[in-house]
């Protein structure tokens, strides 16, 4: 049995959830997610609460099935009444970040100014050296932060680049003099 397609999802005040031809629609305070369900999966939405099954418990893609889009409903529950958020922090001599309207300035060492759009659903924010990324699709933020982490990954000798806020980068030691 999948241990997190049992659990039930409760649908809070404000937010609205329904299935239609295979397709589970969440509208909440934030906005809007669709997701198109998998044929094995049955989803039922009565009196605020939304349980995910499968027909066969036994069958092991099934089992893996249900436990994922039990977590992909969560989760757009979840971002359609409080949201997601990542932050990067950029480490480098002269590396800077700014807002260009809606879009991110980063200045990365390069011979030029690299400029990231947002896309819809997305919300950059810019302090010193911290780059907070909001929105209310789990997967979008995730995706933009990874991103934006690769137009310059942190190296391991002075750590200078974009990493996570939480990341843990692991230093190597440089060359040594030659002694003698």
């Amino acid at each position: 049995m999948s241990r997190i397609g049992k659990q039930t999802i409760q649908i809070p005040t404000g937010v609205s959830a329904q299935v239609d031809n295979g397709v589970l629609t969440v509208k909440g305070p934030k906005g809007e997610l669709t997701r198109s369900i998998h044929p094995l999966v049955t989803i039922n939405i009565q009196d605020g609460v939304l349980t995910v099954d499968v027909a066969k418990k036994e069958d092991k893609k099934e089992r893996s099935l249900w436990g994922a889009f039990a977590s992909h409903a969560k989760n757009m529950v979840i971002g359609v009444t409080e949201g997601y958020k990542k932050q990067l922090e950029i480490n480098g001599v002269g590396y800077k970040v700014a807002l260009q309207g809606k879009d991110l300035k980063l200045d990365l060492g390069f011979s030029h100014p690299v400029v990231f759009p947002a896309p819809a659903g997305i919300v950059f924010t810019a302090e010193k050296n911290i780059i907070t990324i909001e929105g209310f699709d789990k997967e979008l933020v995730g995706k933009i932060a990874s991103e934006v982490r690769a137009l310059r990954k942190p190296e391991p000798y002075k750590g200078k680049g974009i990493k996570y806020i939480d990341e843990i980068i692991r230093r190597k030691a440089g060359k040594t003099a030659k002694s003698g």
